[in-house]
Formats: structure tokens, C-alpha cells, sequence
């Protein structure tokens, strides 16, 4: 049977699953990483409240009774749903007046807003693996964190208007301990408070088409027909970057595309996390951190889940998806708010939630849409039987809150 693997932000949708006694057997052409994220299939079917097992009918009633109370709720989209589940997530923090934002946005913030600022000139996957000639790595070697990159996308397979590696010019540049690939055919190191002044002068010269003066990593990418700025859009949430990086980043692409042409690739992780971007966009008109508390949608960017938590004015958090993957930085927070959890293995959170409920995997278990890292849909199927779909399961909570009107928030009397 074949299958979307959602382990990393490449969604490759060329596995072929050997499936047995309602058990993955055998994931074939899938990486070390997307093997894990498959596993057997196996996911529990439980529902807590508090310490006690209880129906998921109960369960539920116990999560509507602690969300009507709040006054400064929280809804976290977390990784390993669908899409329409994510929509129904949306509607539910709506429903309540509440904030909602996915679990990316303290590390995509500045990314987000550079490409708002200034725009940002990208493309598909497929556009890159069939036309682009030289391919530029920014502080990421992809082999760790997207395995089938290179093998898929760029540097290796042949496309269209290119011969594969052969006829490719691959540039690593090495920003502190942040290399690029090894294989690369030229390298440039940058030290980390050297970064952004040197994308600047890169732009600079580009934007001059200054091919006799400008800096040899220049020279190669003006030579190109077609540059892939790659780049890692979700740095460890610990790691010290500069701020200003992606804005120069993106006005580098953008000057590029003068004198050659340039598409910029922000390299996304997995769990259908673009996802989460696109359906809020969709519906209320921005990608993150957005707040429903006066009634209608209000884009507050830099007050950002972690943010909320931080500073301790969220008194109800619900995470919709699987808890396990929602980073190091919104992890160590999770214990400060009364939680309740709707996701995959949510009975097995590392944190004390007062509701959770187990539902199935988006990919493995429930069919619908997930994005790949370039905002490509991808349609998911459900292999296996399992836990109910957290589509039905979220879809039932915001019925029981929609019964009993939502008080006014703090928000509405500010």
C-alpha cells in the first residue's frame, strides 16, 4: 500500500507499506527518521480524566467544563494531524474565544515577517529538482533532519532541465557549527556575528550584477540559471541566531533575481506543521499567533504561545496533535497551565494533563490532506484502523462548548 510519510517536512510519498495483522511490517524506500515515525502503527485508545480511564464521551464533558471556565485560553496546534483536523481545531478556539498558534512560530517568527516585510520569491520541490543548477545550503546540511532532501529534491536526482549531481553546483556555507553538506563543491565559512553583514553584501553585489568583484560564493551563484537558497527554517528553538537573518536571507533571494533567478526554500519539519500555517491563513487570515478573544481574529505575532505561557496568562491550554514534538522551549512549559490533550498518544504525554484523549495518527491511521514543506497538498490515507480521528473527536468538543455560550474574556474587557 502506499503511503505519506509525515517524519520530517519532505512528506515523500513513495512508501510502499507491507501491512499485516492491522501491523507495519515493512516501510520500503522510507529513511531512519520516517521508519520511527511509522513504527508498527501501534498507537493506544484511551481517554483520562485526571488519573481515571474514562469514555471519551466523559472525557470530553470533563474538557468542555474546564475550556467554559477559562477566561485566557490557549489552543496549540501540534504535529501528526490532517488538515482538516487543524480546521476544526481553528473553529474550535473561535468558538471560545480564545488564542491559538502552532508550535513553530517562536522559531519561524522572523521568517513569517520577513517574508510579509519584503515578500519572498520561492518555489515548488519539484520546480527545484527539475531546474536548479546550483544549489546553495545556509548553515544546513539536510542529511540530519531531512534525509530524502538531497535524493529527492536537490542535489541528486535527475530533472527536466538538469542531469542530476553532475550538472549541479553545490555551495556549502558553514555559519559557526552549522555546516553544510560535505560533499559540497565549494565552501564558505561565516562566523555567527559575521552573518547578516555578509548576506548584505551578498545582496549588495548581486543586486549590482557585480560578477568581476563579488565574492567567489557570489560568482558562483550569478553563474548559475537557477539558485536554490536552501535554508533551515526551524533552528533548535535554543539555538542563538540573529534576528535579522531571515529578512537577509530573503533579500538575498530576491536580489538574485536580477541577474539570474533565485527561489528561496525554507526547510520545514514534519507532522504537517506548514499545515497548521496554511489552514489558520485560510481562516482567519494570518499563520500565527492569533488571537479570538475580542470576537474576531487579532494577529499578535511576537505574543506567540511560548510567549503566553512564559509570562503565565493562559489559564487553559488545549493541545490538539501529538505533545511529544511540540519543541524544547514550548515543552518545558507545558506544566504551567491546566492541560488537555487531544492527539496522538496524548494518554502518554510527558506532562500531568487533566483530560487526554488518544486519537489517531494523521497518515497511519486517519485519512485527509497534509502540506510538504513547500505548501504542496498531499493527500494521506489511513492504512490502518486505530484510535478515533481527532477531526471527529475535536468536531465533538467544539459541539458541547457551542451549547453553552462562551463568557466574555479578559481579552474583551481590556
Amino acid at each position: 500500500m502506499l503511503a505519506t510519510c509525515l517524519g520530517c517536512g519532505c512528506a515523500c510519498d513513495d512508501i510502499q507499506l507491507r501491512i499485516e495483522a492491522n501491523r507495519i511490517r515493512e516501510a520500503r524506500n522510507a529513511c531512519d527518521l520516517g521508519l520511527r515515525w511509522f513504527g508498527d502503527g501501534s498507537a493506544p485508545s484511551r481517554a483520562l480524566a485526571g488519573s481515571r480511564d474514562v469514555s471519551v464521551e466523559e472525557a470530553l464533558d470533563a474538557a468542555a467544563r474546564t475550556l467554559r471556565h477559562a477566561s485566557r485560553a490557549l489552543v496549540l496546534l501540534a504535529p501528526d494531524i490532517s488538515c482538516e483536523a487543524q480546521r476544526a481545531a481553528i473553529a474550535l478556539a473561535d468558538t471560545l474565544h480564545a488564542a491559538i498558534d502552532g508550535v513553530t512560530s517562536s522559531t519561524t517568527l522572523h521568517s513569517v515577517l520577513a517574508a510579509q516585510e519584503i515578500g519572498r520569491a520561492s518555489a515548488t520541490l519539484g520546480e527545484i529538482r527539475n531546474r536548479a543548477d546550483v544549489v546553495v545550503f545556509w548553515g544546513v546540511d539536510p542529511s540530519s533532519r531531512y534525509p530524502r532532501f538531497a535524493t529527492r529534491y536537490a542535489p541528486d536526482p535527475v530533472g527536466i532541465h538538469i542531469g542530476g549531481r553532475r550538472d549541479r553546483v553545490v555551495i556549502a556555507v558553514d555559519v559557526g557549527p552549522a555546516r553544510g553538506p560535505e560533499d559540497a563543491d565549494h565552501r564558505l565559512e561565516v562566523p555567527p556575528n559575521r552573518e547578516v553583514e555578509l548576506l548584505g553584501e551578498l545582496s549588495a553585489s548581486a543586486a549590482r550584477a557585480d560578477t568581476a568583484n563579488a565574492p567567489a560564493v557570489l560568482q558562483h551563484m550569478l553563474r548559475g540559471k537557477y539558485v536554490a537558497l536552501v535554508a533551515d527554517a526551524e533552528p533548535d528553538d535554543r539555538d542563538a541566531r540573529d534576528d535579522g537573518r531571515a529578512a537577509a536571507l530573503v533579500t538575498l533571494s530576491q536580489a538574485l533575481n536580477g541577474p539570474t533567478r533565485c527561489a528561496y526554500i525554507a526547510l520545514r519539519a514534519g507532522g504537517n506543521r506548514s499545515g497548521a500555517d496554511a489552514c489558520l491563513t485560510a481562516q482567519t487570515g494570518y499563520p500565527m499567533a492569533v488571537d479570538f478573544s475580542r470576537g474576531y481574529p487579532r494577529y499578535r505575532p511576537y505574543d506567540h504561545a511560548a510567549a503566553r505561557l512564559e509570562r503565565g496568562s493562559v489559564d487553559a491550554l488545549l493541545i490538539v496533535g501529538f505533545s511529544g514534538l511540540v519543541g524544547p522551549r514550548l515543552a518545558a512549559l507545558l506544566g504551567r497551565a491546566p492541560a488537555i490533550v487531544i492527539g496522538p498518544r496524548a494518554t502518554g504525554a510527558a506532562f500531568d494533563a487533566t483530560v487526554a484523549v488518544d486519537t489517531a495518527v494523521a497518515g497511519i491511521h486517519e485519512a485527509g490532506t497534509a502540506l510538504r514543506m513547500d505548501d504542496v497538498p498531499l493527500p494521506l490515507g489511513a492504512p490502518l484502523s486505530g484510535p478515533p480521528a481527532t477531526v471527529d473527536v475535536v468536531a465533538a468538543l467544539v459541539r458541547r462548548l457551542a451549547e453553552t455560550s462562551v463568557a466574555p474574556t479578559a481579552g474583551d474587557r481590556q
